[in-house]
């Protein structure tokens, strides 16, 4: 998540925007540019579609129709809850100084937002702005996990362990990457999360999976998607919500950002047309469900990157992406064996890899990237990329696997009984349905 200029284009803006606190208080008093304000307000309003409903919806036509109310509640808590403990404590942990340990957490100056204040200015625009865009990403990014563990496991169990993820992992992790941590000062081209969101979300997703173990008739024709026209309004609102969650990392009404924007957009078509040319070729048929699914891995992809890459090099991120996640989806998973639900880890986690890997590679300029921090070559790079990566899986894995053991003893285990899994989610969990048929 950056806002820099072209000579600083390696650096992450959200500590340098931090850091002007300090400075700004040296210097000339902070003031507000009403342009900027109402483009990142725009974009958090954006995020917002892209959670709810987008992402509720992309995943409740992925479930069966007794387990579809099931997904939506889960999704819809999950992020009541992230946005009520990021106001709480979040706030403050990511993005305050957290003295001697600074590296690794940020401090409690701003817990429960004091401090924070119709006059409180970050960059160019009012504090409870970008504390608003922040809390989004804070909801949205644990709220994909959901997909992992579908139709499968206890509500309770879901509300505790994404408290606990939120907490131990994921304020951590955007601490060390956007508030000034170790991470960020390594210099990490991940524009607007690569790591903190998709690929963080992605090995989270591994790990419950394994722990929850596979959904009755996994393999079979039983659990297919009951509602594609449900998933491509959800993959639709997504994508929409996507330029916003990238456009709105800039924190500015500027030309950088356009760029952003158009990078977000080109990935994401050709992504798309890359899943549906290798499925089309591989099935026979080209599918609606791989066309979305694409596009998908296209935004995935393309959010490390957008900040340092062309429209060109977009397009050709985006034309990778789409089949190396039909690959994830057809081949890995089976091999794997995990029934990662709705293929939180084959699309987010596996394109979250590759956007990582591939951000040095398309920012050359010789290729219509915008290059690389002074004195670092492509080969530098990638080794800090590849570094953060290894870095964010190992993180992820261990916090993940700990956030669940505290669910499952907290709420007597993880999943729901037998029965309940076989009447279906919403009528057991929640006494309602999605769907009421008349006879």
């Amino acid at each position: 998540m950056i806002r820099f200029s072209h000579v600083g284009r390696g650096m992450l803006g959200l500590s340098l925007l931090l850091g002007s606190f300090a400075v700004n208080a040296e210097e000339a008093p902070p003031v507000i540019n009403s342009g900027d304000t109402a483009f990142v307000a725009l974009c958090s309003l954006v995020v917002l579609l892209m959670t709810l409903p987008g992402l509720a919806l992309f995943y409740g036509g992925m479930a069966r129709t007794k387990n579809v109310l099931s997904i939506l509640m889960q999704v819809f808590c999950t992020a009541s809850l992230m946005s009520v403990l990021f106001a709480v404590y979040g706030y403050s942990l990511t993005f305050t100084d957290g003295g001697s340990l600074q590296s690794v957490i940020g401090g409690l100056d701003k817990l429960f937002m004091v401090g924070v204040t119709k006059d409180t200015v970050v960059g160019t625009i009012p504090e409870y702005l970008y504390f608003l865009f922040m809390l989004l990403f804070a909801a949205i990014t644990p709220a994909i996990i959901v997909g992992a563990f579908a139709e499968r496991m206890k509500f309770a169990a879901v509300m505790v362990f994404m408290a606990v993820w939120l907490t131990i992992n994921y304020i951590p992790m955007a601490h060390m990457a956007w508030g000034g941590g170790w991470v960020f000062n390594l210099g990490v081209q991940d524009f607007a999360g690569g790591n903190v969101v998709h690929l963080n979300v992605g090995i989270a997703s591994l790990v419950g999976a394994w722990l929850l173990g596979r959904r009755r008739g996994f393999g079979t024709p039983a659990i297919a998607p009951h509602n594609m026209t449900m998933t491509l309004t959800g993959g639709s609102l997504l994508w929409v919500g996507w330029l916003g969650f990238c456009g709105g990392c800039a924190l500015a009404a500027n030309g950088f950002a356009m760029l952003v924007m158009v990078n977000t957009m080109l990935a994401s078509c050709a992504g798309a047309l890359g899943w549906m040319l290798v499925e089309w070729q591989h099935r026979g048929r080209p599918s609606l469900f791989g066309a979305v699914s694409g596009a998908i891995a296209g935004l995935v992809a393309i959010t490390p990157a957008c900040g340092y890459v062309g429209p060109m090099g977009s397009i050709l991120l985006g034309l990778i992406a789409g089949p190396v996640c039909v690959w994830s989806v057809d081949k890995l998973k089976p091999m794997i064996g995990l029934d990662d639900a709705f293929d939180v880890f084959g699309v987010h986690g596996v394109a979250g890899i590759l956007g990582g890997l591939l951000t040095p590679v398309f920012a050359l300029t010789a290729i219509g990237g915008q290059g690389f921090p002074e004195g670092r070559d492509l080969f530098d790079q990638l080794l800090v990329n590849g570094g953060a990566i290894l870095f964010s899986i190992g993180f992820s894995a261990v916090t993940s696997l700990i956030a669940f053991k505290v669910a499952s003893a907290l709420c007597s285990g993880l999943r729901v009984e037998e029965a309940a899994e076989v009447d279906g989610l919403d009528l057991t969990a929640h006494g309602e349905v999605g769907y009421k048929y008349s006879s």
